[in-house]
């Protein structure tokens, strides 16, 4: 710890709840050394709008109630949702203390492609930027973790800006090499949340049935689209993927050594042209081959940065298709990127940063 007998630092963050169908265990509450770590317990929801509205209203007033009676000297927030930055914004705003805010996508770009109500788009937008000017505009500094939200964030010109990304976490740094067999049918692996940004019903009904027995799909997780993927192998009568509830991180570690490729997909809507998505770190640190359905940034960080790889267009099945039957296939480790995106040294990095606001 950089501040161990200079600092002390609460955590307020919730207990894990992505899914309503899969729970994993962990304590309300923490001490540690220096710091301590408040978990909320927030209601178990589809990842629908509603639910995650409900599940934000008690993650805010409980976060109010614990540092009513605090005294801080600097607020982080990590945000993906523009609320939680506007929870960090309130808090700071009201004890007149610096606002650190580490950004992992923009809300109100991502509103603007999933939100398809004319009606509901207008009332909600112009308050959903009205809420992000005052935020970005007090902030004294923001974390962009994507280089493709430079362009957007240039008009908050207040804040002093890094771009320190996701990086690998330390149970990906020490894998154990593939052993590759030789096998009728391929296995690419997809794990996490089944929603309308991955858009795994776009792609994955209608490549499993171009690739036929060749080739089998592993989708692990849940999620509010989740029925639409269902209801598109149903309708194509699809017999080679398989769906399955999340799982715990382990278990995860050990589907991923399995498998043959792993996969990734995020939907065709402009707002995710900008994002770079953790999970590309995650399964770059395997040996294995990675197909990506992704445009914009991402796919110019993994053009760039990733060896032993598909890219293709969201949605894109002849191009999934096409690369797929004519990729040779190997198992590569990715040393320069595994060194170069190690968490350990991004997170001291951007720790240093966000001391400096410590001792203004």
């Amino acid at each position: 710890m950089q501040v161990n007998n200079v600092a002390e630092i609460d955590v307020i963050t919730t207990l894990p709840n992505r899914y309503s169908t899969f729970a994993v265990d962990a304590p309300e509450y923490e001490e540690r050394e220096n710091y301590k770590i408040y978990r909320i317990a927030i209601p178990r929801h589809q990842s629908g709008m509603q639910d995650q509205i409900k599940s934000f209203k008690r993650y805010f007033s409980e976060t109010k109630r614990l540092t009513r009676r605090k005294n801080y000297d600097l607020v982080v927030a990590s945000s993906s949702r523009l609320f939680t930055a506007y929870l960090g914004y309130a808090i700071a705003k009201k004890q007149r203390i610096p606002l650190y805010l580490d950004i992992r996508d923009i809300f109100t770009d991502t509103m603007k492609d999933v939100l398809k109500n004319i009606a509901v788009k207008s009332a909600v937008l112009p308050l959903l930027k009205q809420i992000e000017r005052r935020v970005f505009n007090y902030a004294r500094h923001i974390n962009l973790i994507s280089g493709g939200f430079k362009p957007y964030f240039s008009k908050y010109t207040n804040p002093k800006y890094s771009e320190f990304p996701n990086g690998i976490d330390p149970e990906f740094l020490s894998l154990p090499a593939s052993s590759p067999k030789q096998k009728a049918q391929k296995t690419i692996v997809y794990a996490g949340n089944i929603g309308e940004g991955q858009g795994l019903h776009i792609i994955v009904p209608q490549a499993a049935d171009r690739l036929n027995d060749l080739y089998k799909f592993l989708i692990i997780g849940d999620g509010g689209a989740k029925g639409k993927l269902e209801s598109e192998l149903q309708r194509l009568q699809v017999k080679n993927v398989e769906l399955r509830a999340p799982v715990k991180r382990e278990e995860l570690l050990e589907i991923y050594h399995k498998a043959d490729f792993l996969f990734l997909h995020l939907n065709d809507y402009d707002a995710f042209k900008k994002v770079l998505p953790s999970k590309i770190f995650e399964l770059a640190a395997y040996d294995k081959p990675i197909i990506a359905g992704v445009a914009g940034f991402a796919s110019r960080f993994i053009e760039e940065n990733i060896s032993n790889k598909i890219v293709f267009s969201p949605g894109d099945v002849d191009s999934m298709v096409s690369q797929l039957n004519h990729y040779v296939y190997k198992n590569e480790v990715r040393v320069e990127f595994i060194e170069k995106f190690e968490r350990g040294n991004i997170n001291r990095q951007m720790a240093k940063s966000m001391l400096s606001y410590l001792y203004l």
